[in-house]
């Protein structure tokens, strides 16, 4: 043995792992959606689990990666932990087909040329002239991904190969024969070697591929690698519970400890059934034999899968275990608990008590948006470290709020069977995001007040007392927004546009007195940035509100949904007599609160109403998307509703009370 035999040895098993590592994760890359669709559908029984498990494993070659996407659906809630320990056990039998395709090592191809194509020694480059031309040639959608899965076929049989040859050549030096005596004298040792070195490698699947590839020795015996195999599941079960244990909640944590109770039960009947079975002379004709790898890839299956049929049934135990090793999270209860809980599934079959929990709901995410809107002005007046987790602490239940109720509506949808209760819902819908994004704004407000408080700046008395005059008609919008969609009141819908148009020339005011008080010093410059910031949100809150009565007035009046850009050109053009008589009203309320200006700024002339700018205005919104999409102001057509409907004012009475 000399150092270039153990660099060859060394540069075999980089190619090995590169290529198991590149031909999982181009089936990863190429299937990771609908791996995770189709584990989602999982259902309660084991079996189902269980065949799910070892499929998804086959597929893409890493039982790590299998368990790991299943921690991750545990903890999004998509599957339970009682349906997830099925996916674990098949995971570890799934990890076992990659033995079987290495055992291929072992086909004799003397008697025929067919066979040959078999053989790792053609396979590899078949493998690899095939990945290449894929992906040079580009010939389909998925052609590179499967290009890669197919090079990287190629690359694991190479290095399988290289090492077999680097280690024959040990073999001459005693070395190898040496190392495995000693571990067919003392399983112990065996054992923690296996896992020592599955968990530096990070799968089961590699060490394996190397415990093959060492059998070309001829040297091995079942006595000396029985224990390393056992070994083997515990490395890897470690290092899949470091990956999960990273970040992650209390399920996502008994899913990792699920898969390490399972194995350590799995060495423990492996283990004591090999010793039992030696002891009864059951297993005399293999005890002592050379293995080779297709005896290896044999009992690594044939350990997993009689461990699995014996400890399925056990899985509620190894659930309950994993429950008390770790305990629930720290839960803090939500102020809002009482309108959450009022979400629930049962509430389908009765419409009318379903879409009045959606109502109340929204109304509260309404009111606690609305709340923090006022705490972050109150912020840029006198910061507040404990205001300002008071911001944040509640639009993390804003947030909360908004994705439960969401997630009801869509599952609610399937159940409706009235147009009507599909357009209530359908309004619901829309206006959700819109009031969860009232509360992006307040924090966004209150970020760029903690931002001027580090670096001691602040604006001026003059520049706050605009703000004040702004913030009253901000105010004043949502109350208007609040009537509208807490009455479906359209009087108050159609008082919210010309508010919004009023509130677009005060900022456009506010812009220009800030401008010039920063020519002549009274405000300072650093603050420039923050008040440009702070104008564009305010601009929008004002956008946010004008959706809402939009959406109101869409639901009313059905009408308007195909005509709703001629509804606003009409409204802006001055046609709209009610329209301008609220807006002149508007403009001299709040103008009149602003100080005079200096007296050489000319007095400000009353401008143009503004066209909506394309940043005020969304996309035009799907019927009823799925939760991950933002509702827009543009509205598809509803179902035109009635004054008299029985469920719709069954679902809105206690407000109107």
């Amino acid at each position: 043995m000399n150092i270039f035999n153990v660099i060859s040895l060394l540069g075999g098993l980089a190619m090995f792992l590169y290529g198991m590592r590149l031909m999982g994760d181009a089936l990863k890359q190429n299937s990771s959606g609908t791996l995770k669709a189709a584990m989602g559908k999982v259902t309660d029984n084991p079996l189902k689990a269980f065949i799910l498990g070892v499929l998804v494993t086959a597929l893409i070659q890493s039982s790590t990666a299998t368990i790991v996407i299943t921690a991750g659906l545990v903890g999004a809630g998509i599957l339970t932990l009682h349906q997830s320990l099925g996916i674990i056990i098949g995971a570890n039998v799934g990890t076992t087909v990659t033995g079987q395709i290495i055992r291929l090592l072992d086909i004799d191809a003397s008697g025929t040329s067919f066979l040959r194509f078999f053989q790792p020694s053609t396979l590899a480059p078949i493998a690899l002239i095939i990945g290449i031309v894929l992906i040079m040639g580009s010939f389909f959608k998925n052609a590179k991904s499967i290009g890669n899965i197919a090079i990287g076929f190629g690359i694991l049989f190479s290095g399988l190969l290289n090492m077999t040859g680097a280690v024959n050549t040990l073999t001459e030096s005693g070395f190898v024969e040496k190392l495995f005596s000693g571990l067919g004298q003392s399983p112990v040792l065996g054992y923690i070697t296996g896992a020592g070195v599955a968990f530096m490698l990070q799968s089961s699947s590699a060490t394996i591929g190397i415990l093959q590839a060492f059998s070309a020795t001829g040297l091995l015996t079942f006595k000396a690698i029985y224990a390393v195999i056992v070994g083997v599941y515990l490395g890897d079960c470690v290092t899949t519970a470091i990956v999960i244990y990273i970040g992650a909640k209390a399920e996502p944590k008994r899913v990792a400890i699920m898969n390490i109770l399972y194995n350590l039960s799995k060495s423990v009947l492996v283990l004591a059934g090999v010793i039992v079975a030696h002891k009864l002379g059951l297993l005399n004709s293999l005890w002592e034999k050379t293995v080779n790898s297709s005896i290896i890839a044999n009992a690594n299956t044939i350990f997993n899968l009689g461990c699995a049929l014996a400890l399925l049934p056990l899985s509620s135990t190894y659930e309950k275990m994993s429950r008390r090793i770790v305990k629930d999270d720290p839960v803090k209860e939500s102020k809002f608990k009482d309108v959450i809980e009022a979400l629930n599934p049962v509430f389908y079959k009765t419409p009318a008590l379903a879409l009045q929990s959606c109502y109340n709901l929204l109304l509260t995410i309404f009111a606690a948006s609305r709340t923090n809107i006022e705490r972050s002005f109150r912020l840029l007046e006198k910061y507040d470290p404990a205001l300002h987790m008071e911001i944040q602490a509640d639009e993390d239940e804003i947030d909360h709020m908004t994705d439960l109720v969401s997630k009801y509506m869509v599952s609610f949808l399937p159940q409706l069977k009235l147009p009507y209760h599909v357009s209530i819902l359908d309004q619901y819908y829309k206006v959700t995001s819109e009031f969860e994004r009232l509360g992006d704004h307040a924090v966004n407000i209150a970020d760029h007040a903690a931002a001027l408080k580090r670096n001691g700046t602040a604006f001026s008395p003059q520049a706050l007392s605009e703000l004040a005059v702004l913030e009253s008609a901000l105010m004043n919008i949502m109350d208007e927004t609040d009537q509208t969609f807490r009455k479906r009141d359209v009087d108050a819908a159609e008082r919210i546009e010309p508010l919004v148009q009023v509130t677009r020339e005060l900022i456009a005011l506010l812009k220009r007195n800030h401008l010039k008080r920063m020519s002549t010093g009274e405000c300072n410059v650093y603050a420039d940035a923050a008040f440009s910031d702070l104008m564009v949100e305010f601009r929008r809150i004002g956008a946010v509100c004008s959706n809402v009565g939009v959406a109101t007035m869409v639901r009313v009046h059905p009408e308007l949904a195909d005509h709703e850009h001629l509804y606003y050109e009409r409204l802006h053009e001055g046609n709209d007599q009610a329209f301008n008589a609220a807006y002149d009203r508007a403009r001299q309320r709040y103008f009149s609160l602003m100080q005079k200006p200096a007296p050489e700024q000319a007095p400000v002339e009353p401008a143009a109403p503004e066209q909506p700018r394309p940043e005020d205005a969304a996309a035009p919104a799907q019927p009823v998307p799925g939760p991950e999409a933002e509702p827009s102001a543009e509205l598809e057509q509803e179902p035109k509703l009635t004054n008299d409907d029985p469920e719709q004012e069954a679902a809105e009475k206690p407000a109107e009370a």
